[in-house]
C-alpha cells in the first residue's frame, strides 16, 4: 500500500481546492476520481463559463437545517480570496449580474488553474479511479483499495458531490460512506431545479414554450426577482430555479407578474388613457404579447377597458400581483444543478469540516447539507469549506 498523508475522494470543486490547499502545507496529497475528467460540473456550469463565484455572497444565501454551520468557512475563505487566484492565472472575467462572476472565455481554465495550484503544490490526480472498499482501523488510518490499487491515509476527505445530474457520474457513494461511518444523512431533493406542471395549467401553458419574462416568484416566505421562462413541462429561468430551493410539493407557489409595478395603479391609468383599448392589447405593454393573450383567454375577461368597474380593476390586479402557479413536481436530479439535504452537519467541525465520529474523516462541498442560491455560491462553498479542511490537514 502506497502511504498517504490526506486522500481525496472526488476530483470536483471542493477535492481539487482541498488538494491543492492540503499539499502546499506539506501534505502528501491525492486525489482519486471515478470519472475519467476532473471538473466536470465546472466545465458545464453557467453555459461553459463557470459561474466561479459571488461577490455578494453571505450567509444568508444557503440553505442548510443547520444555518450557522457555513459562517466560519465562508468568513475566513472570500470570494476576493478566490479572485485572487484567478487573477495571479490571468483568467479574465467580467460580472454578469448580482455579483456573478464569469469567465470571459471557458470554464476550462478554472480546471486548468486547480490542476496547475495541484501540481505546483505537489498533489496527485488520478481519474478513472474507483473505490472499491475503505477500511478504517483505529483513529486516522484508513485503507483504501482503488482500481489504482491501495493506499493508506491518515485523513479520508470525502468531496464526491451530491445526486445532481447524474448522466456525468454523480452518485450517493459520499452518503453511503456517510452512513458507514456513523453519520446521519438528511433527506436529499432535487434544488435549483425547473419546476414540472400538470392538468390545466400545463395544458394552458405549453404552447407558449420559450417566452420569457421577469417575475418575482414567491413560495415559503422565499421570493427571487428574476427571469421565467415556459418550457414544454413547466416552468424554468433563473427566479423558478431559486423558488424551487424552498418549494416541496403541495406548496403554494405565486408569482408577481409586473414587478416593480401597482397593477392597480395601471390598469387605472390605462382605462383612462385608453379607454377603446381591449385588455390584452393593454397587458402587452408590459408583458410578452403571447402570454397576455393567453391570460385574457384562460383568467381574464378580454374587453375595452372602459367596461371594467372599480372591482374588477382590483381584482384584476389582485391575480396579476399574486398569480398561483399550481406545480406538480421538479425535473428531479437530471436537470437539478444541486442536491439538497445531505450529511448532517452537527456532526461535523465548523471550522475543519472534520467528523466528530470519526477522526481524521472529513466531509466537504455539495455532500454537506449546505446549499447555496443560484448565482456562483455554491461554487464559493466549495473553495470555502475545502480551504477550511485542507487549511486544517496542514496544522
Amino acid at each position: 500500500m502506497q502511504d498517504l498523508d490526506v486522500l481525496i475522494i472526488g476530483g470536483g470543486a471542493a477535492g481539487l481546492m482541498c488538494a491543492a490547499t492540503a499539499a502546499r502545507r506539506g501534505q502528501r496529497t491525492l486525489v482519486v476520481e471515478h470519472a475519467n475528467r476532473v471538473g466536470k460540473k465546472i466545465l458545464m456550469s453557467g453555459g461553459g463559463r463557470c459561474n466561479f463565484t459571488n461577490t455578494g455572497t453571505t450567509p444568508a444565501n444557503y440553505l442548510s437545517a443547520n444555518p450557522h454551520f457555513c459562517k466560519s468557512a465562508l468568513a475566513r475563505y472570500t470570494p476576493w480570496h478566490f479572485i485572487e487566484t484567478v487573477e495571479r492565472h490571468r483568467i479574465a472575467y467580467h460580472e454578469k449580474e448580482l455579483g456573478q462572476l464569469f469567465c470571459d472565455e471557458s470554464s476550462k481554465l478554472i480546471v486548468k488553474m486547480l490542476l496547475d495550484e495541484c501540481e505546483a503544490a505537489g498533489a496527485r490526480v488520478l481519474t478513472s479511479c474507483s473505490v472499491d472498499r475503505i477500511e478504517a482501523e483505529g483513529e486516522r488510518d484508513f485503507r483504501v483499495h482503488t482500481t489504482a490499487g491501495g493506499f493508506k491515509a491518515r485523513a479520508l476527505v470525502v468531496a464526491t458531490g451530491g445526486l445532481s445530474i447524474p448522466s456525468m457520474g454523480a452518485s450517493g457513494f459520499g452518503y453511503e460512506l456517510a452512513r458507514r461511518f456513523g453519520h446521519t444523512v438528511l433527506p436529499t431533493r432535487a434544488g435549483l431545479v425547473p419546476l414540472t406542471l400538470s392538468g390545466t395549467h400545463q395544458q394552458r401553458f405549453a404552447d407558449l414554450s420559450g417566452v420569457a419574462f421577469p417575475v418575482i416568484a414567491e413560495a415559503n416566505g422565499a421570493s427571487f426577482s428574476n427571469q421565467l421562462l415556459i418550457t414544454h413541462r413547466g416552468l424554468s429561468g433563473p427566479s423558478i430555479l431559486q423558488v424551487s430551493s424552498y418549494w416541496q410539493p403541495g406548496d403554494e407557489l405565486v408569482l408577481d407578474l409586473l414587478p416593480g409595478r401597482d397593477a392597480h395603479a395601471f390598469l387605472e391609468s390605462q382605462r383612462a388613457a385608453h379607454p377603446a383599448a381591449m385588455l390584452h392589447n393593454v397587458l402587452a405593454e408590459v408583458l410578452p404579447r403571447r402570454f397576455a393573450q393567453r391570460l385574457c383567454e384562460a383568467w381574464l375577461p378580454d374587453r375595452p377597458m372602459k367596461q371594467f368597474n372599480p372591482k374588477e380593476l382590483r381584482d384584476m390586479a389582485a391575480l396579476l400581483q399574486r398569480f398561483p402557479i399550481t406545480a406538480s413536481g421538479t425535473e428531479g436530479y437530471r436537470t437539478a444543478e444541486v442536491t439538497l439535504g445531505g450529511v448532517d452537519t452537527r456532526e461535523l467541525s465548523s471550522t475543519t469540516m472534520e467528523s466528530k465520529r470519526m477522526p481524521g474523516l472529513y466531509f466537504i462541498g455539495e455532500v454537506v447539507d449546505v446549499t447555496g442560491w443560484l448565482g456562483g455560491y455554491n461554487f464559493q462553498w466549495a473553495w470555502a469549506a475545502a480551504h477550511a479542511c485542507g487549511t486544517a490537514l496542514g496544522d
